[in-house]
């Protein structure tokens, strides 16, 4: 499916890439300043599709961060949590493993993908342990492997329309905690998780949000929980919990709802929150290879319910714009 958005001064071709979910994006050059109407067409079709890509955008990190403010405030964890930011531009999130050594140490990314408690335990949404989580994120690579480092979407809205109409009424009016480390084993035993824990327990981001979240823009709803961040069901055992969130988590990263995107220097990935999950890649960190990303991420606002309900903040600060 291809269709054509035509502005006053230029024309953006938006050509579907799954049945779900995922658009490429063509007839811009995000090196050039774009005017009003290129820009709400490209929101719009973010808004359509999900997530929609873009190639051959070699563009530098005032550019990135130039284009992202087009829509909207960018944010950032503070401190130390926010990982590491190029010298001069702390709106920015380098995503790199080697850069991530000072942090954690040596191998951390494989370390820790050991042990996740399940093999979908990377789906996440960005920053769901704030209160008011990211509007949207905007991913660029830099230095991709020349083969591997796929990232995947799931369209949440879709996960939440292919659900039994009885699991639809009783998710709907359902609270669940999102935290740091909810996909991962951390070890009293183990010393490097002590240290985590260490970290994340002295300074715990813990938010309660809708499972089911209304999109502020366009009313549809959309499940809100990923097996990355998502810890309980509020009101539940734990058994009870798990049993629900497993479903859950099952149903919204099956094939039928997602898009796999392979990586180029110069790609950018540009993704609603709101309605998304994602799946960073885990077959390159056996590899000696570099894979650098940077990614600016859109100020949000707290989760609504169909019941009215809204997202609570158990622990941490909101996020605030950069």
């Amino acid at each position: 499916m291809t269709l054509t958005l035509t502005t006053h001064s230029t024309a953006i071709d938006v050509r579907q890439v799954a049945g779900h979910i995922g658009a490429e994006i063509s007839g811009v050059d995000l090196r050039e300043e774009l005017d009003d109407a290129t820009v709400a067409e490209i929101w719009q079709a973010v808004l359509t599709h999900r997530v929609v890509f873009f190639r051959e955008q070699h563009i530098g990190h005032a550019q990135h961060i130039a284009f992202g403010r087009r829509f909207g405030a960018l944010t950032r964890r503070p401190g130390k949590k926010h990982g590491v930011a190029p010298e001069g531009f702390p709106e920015i999130l380098t995503v790199d493993p080697k850069a991530d050594v000072e942090r954690y140490g040596k191998g951390f990314e494989e370390h820790y993908r050991r042990k996740w408690v399940s093999g979908i335990a990377g789906w996440h949404s960005d920053l769901t342990q704030a209160v008011n989580p990211p509007n949207a994120s905007i991913l660029r690579a830099e230095k991709t492997p020349v083969f591997g480092g796929d990232t995947q979407w799931t369209n949440t809205v879709a996960a939440y329309a292919g659900l039994a109409q009885p699991l639809r009424d009783l998710v709907d009016s359902l609270q669940a905690e999102h935290a740091f480390f909810t996909g991962v084993h951390l070890r009293h035993s183990d010393e490097r998780d002590r240290e985590i824990l260490k970290i994340y327990c002295g300074d715990p981001q813990v938010a309660v949000h809708p499972v089911v979240r209304v999109h502020p823009e366009t009313g549809e709803k959309a499940l809100f929980v990923s097996p990355g961040s998502t810890t309980r069901i509020m009101g539940f055992t734990e058994v009870e919990s798990r049993h629900i969130l497993d479903l859950l988590f099952q149903h919204l990263t099956s094939a039928e709802y997602t898009v796999r995107f392979r990586w180029e220097p110069g790609s950018i990935a540009f993704w609603d929150n709101r309605s998304t999950c994602h799946f960073a890649p885990t077959d390159f960190g056996h590899l000696e290879v570099d894979r650098v990303m940077h990614r600016v991420t859109l100020l949000g606002e707290p989760a609504v319910g169909p019941d009215g309900s809204r997202s609570e903040l158990v622990e941490g600060e909101p996020l605030n714009a950069w």
